[in-house]
């Protein structure tokens, strides 16, 4: 008994620390911005705590519904992207030597040691009309293309920024799997291709979709790369959040649209978790 009183005893001040981090700095807030939900704007802003469901009734407004829609639309090709780029690149850094794979990895996450606001305007150097990429186009005799502030541009910030989650998660699926089964499938006749296609790609089907889970979540509420690369032509729903919370005080708007983002991210994590179970 005493023993087991002071294993409790220990977990608790173990995990004393965590839970407190939790507790104050991300359930409290949040419980405290979905409140909002169910109040109203006070004149100058604020939040006025009378009940309203009018919140709710302006997020399926089409204007609102549309920079929703927008979102996704761009998140899921940026996912798209990132998933046609990093499944080759992990299948091959896979394949490298010991010592090799420890340099590509390297590489990878390189990007991930500079400044996130350094490497978004790394891009508008390179896209804009007298930038890197227009400037070399010049050289061959083509005329300088908007490259710049549009959802294309956004895209590409969103994939350079994104793409090394989605080839973690990959590498370390197909690392996992047994060079057994593919010598197996080429020795019963299989082509490349098909064993590609019935062997590997079903095995790694979990770390697909981890990566695409980790790169469509912040892709979707991300607001920095639309606001910076986008510019005003293109609104996604991390920039009208922040904006309804800054710009426009609308607190209790801007906690209903935080939390149809929230609702869109569990949907998105419980359809991983059974699509996952089920593989």
């Amino acid at each position: 008994m005493s023993r087991s009183r002071g294993r409790r005893l220990g977990a608790f001040v173990f995990l004393t620390p965590g839970l407190t981090y939790l507790v104050v700095l991300l359930l409290v807030p949040l419980a405290l911005v979905l409140s909002y939900t169910v109040f109203q704007r006070g004149r100058f802003g604020g939040v006025v705590y009378e009940f309203t469901a009018e919140n709710f009734e302006r997020l399926v407004d089409p204007l609102y519904l549309d920079v929703v829609i927008g979102s996704l639309k761009i998140a899921a090709v940026t996912t798209v992207i990132a998933l046609l780029a990093g499944y080759p690149t992990a299948y091959l850094i896979a394949q490298l030597p010991r010592k090799w794979k420890t340099i590509a990895l390297v590489a990878i996450v390189l990007p991930f040691w500079t400044n996130f606001i350094i490497r978004v305007y790394a891009w508008i150097i390179l896209l804009s009309g007298p930038g890197l990429v227009n400037s070399g186009l010049k050289v061959f005799g083509i005329e300088p293309l908007e490259l710049l502030y549009n959802e294309g541009a956004i895209v590409a910030g969103l994939v350079y920024s994104y793409l090394p989650l989605m080839v973690l998660p990959l590498f370390a699926a197909i690392e996992k799997l047994d060079p057994q089964l593919r010598e197996a499938s080429a020795n019963l006749g299989a082509s490349g291709l098909t064993t590609f296609r019935k062997v590997t790609l079903p095995l790694t089907v979990p770390g697909v979709l981890t990566g695409s889970l980790f790169v469509f979540v912040p892709s979707f509420g991300n607001f920095v790369i639309p606001e910076l690369l986008g510019g005003s032509k293109s609104l996604m729903v991390g920039n009208l959040i922040r904006q309804q919370f800054l710009s426009a005080r609308d607190w209790p708007f801007g906690s209903t649209l935080a939390l149809a983002l929230i609702a869109v991210l569990l949907v998105l994590l419980v359809a991983q978790a059974w699509v996952a179970r089920r593989a």
